[in-house]
């Protein structure tokens, strides 16, 4: 590999070796087939009780669903997807003054996941920033493209308050106080990532990212309409979650899993690549602040089952999963009880 990233400009005709996954790790694109039944929520219902119960229903039985009339303008997210694609474009030299393989920096490109640590390498390059408080994290972001500080802030903010709305829904379908989730999980942080996946000449031997769970507490994924990717893991199979216009990707994470004592699980996902095309996935993360407790709900453990996580800070989390290859068995089962 002639560059520290794979958005270098140069087209490959076969696979590196680094990037060839074992035989018994491949992703079988043959056999995944579409999901059809996707949950798609309507935020914009007036229904309020019956979406409670479509959230609930959705994180217990997949993990994830979609929104529609979500709240977040169809300019901000226009804005995004161009300014993002606007970076990926640019010379790699230009990139390559943001390239770093440490995962504690709060801005950075890097490629892969933890190309340090791994036996084999993910087809991904990716910008990884921090956004709250926007205040002390914008200073360290890109000024190039030019609007790049500018479009990401504004959209970074309408979709901080989308993440704050779900949360409370999802407070309320497990039959908790509104403000639960955002109560435990206290001044939230919010990550970004944008990841581009370049085009592939072997998709069938790589993954863009293997199958994972997430870390944090919710993930709203921006998807690429043009080129599908986003893979997930429903009754033991992998499905494709292919893109809805207007719509967003809604993950439940590792933290949700743990304060609903096991209730709504953390979805397993993966993405894949394409041979013709890029990709490109934009990813917010809402994250509990560093100090925050993270444990069950006194109520979802008083019918008998008790606790099954033991209490843990985020901080004590997101390290210890930074410290692992991501398709090691599940971070969260190091904090059972």
């Amino acid at each position: 590999m002639e560059s520290k990233v794979i958005s270098s400009g140069i087209r490959y005709s076969s696979l590196p070796a680094s990037y060839v996954r074992p035989e018994s790790e491949r992703p079988r694109l043959s056999e995944v087939s579409a999901c059809d039944d996707v949950p798609v929520i309507d935020l914009g219902s007036d229904d309020r009780a019956h979406v409670v119960q479509q959230i609930g229903d959705a994180c217990t039985n997949y993990g994830f669903f979609q929104v529609i009339n979500h709240g977040v303008s169809e300019e901000a997210v226009e804005k995004m997807s161009r300014v993002a694609g606007d970076f990926f474009r640019l010379p790699v030299e230009e990139k390559l003054k943001l390239y770093s393989d440490d995962p504690s920096k709060t801005m950075r490109l890097s490629t892969s996941f933890n190309i340090n640590k791994e036996q084999v390498h993910n087809w991904r390059d990716y910008l990884r920033f921090h956004c709250y408080p926007l205040d002390k994290y914008v200073p360290e972001w890109p000024s190039n493209p030019p609007s790049f500080k500018e479009i990401v802030s504004n959209y970074c903010k309408e979709v901080r308050e989308l993440g704050f709305r779900l949360e409370e829904l999802i407070s309320e379908s497990l039959g908790l106080e509104k403000d639960y989730i955002k109560n435990v999980l206290d001044k939230q942080g919010q990550h970004m990532a944008v990841n581009y996946y370049p085009p592939c000449p072997e998709p069938e031997l790589t993954y863009g990212l293997p199958g994972h769970t997430d870390p944090n507490a919710l993930t709203i994924l921006l998807q690429d309409l043009q080129v599908a990717g986003l893979q997930v893991l429903k009754d033991g199979k992998w499905v494709a979650v292919n893109p809805r216009p207007d719509a967003f990707v809604i993950n439940v994470g590792d933290q949700l899993q743990a304060l609903s004592n096991g209730r709504y699980k953390s979805v397993w996902h993966r993405a894949i690549v394409n041979a013709d095309k890029a990709r490109m996935s934009i990813a917010s993360f809402l994250c509990p602040y560093d100090d925050a407790i993270i444990s069950p709900a006194k109520p979802l453990t008083e019918d008998g089952s008790g606790a099954i996580y033991r209490d843990f800070t985020y901080a004590e989390y997101y390290s210890k999963f930074w410290s692992r290859n991501l398709d090691q068995e599940h971070c969260l089962e190091l904090f059972k009880n």
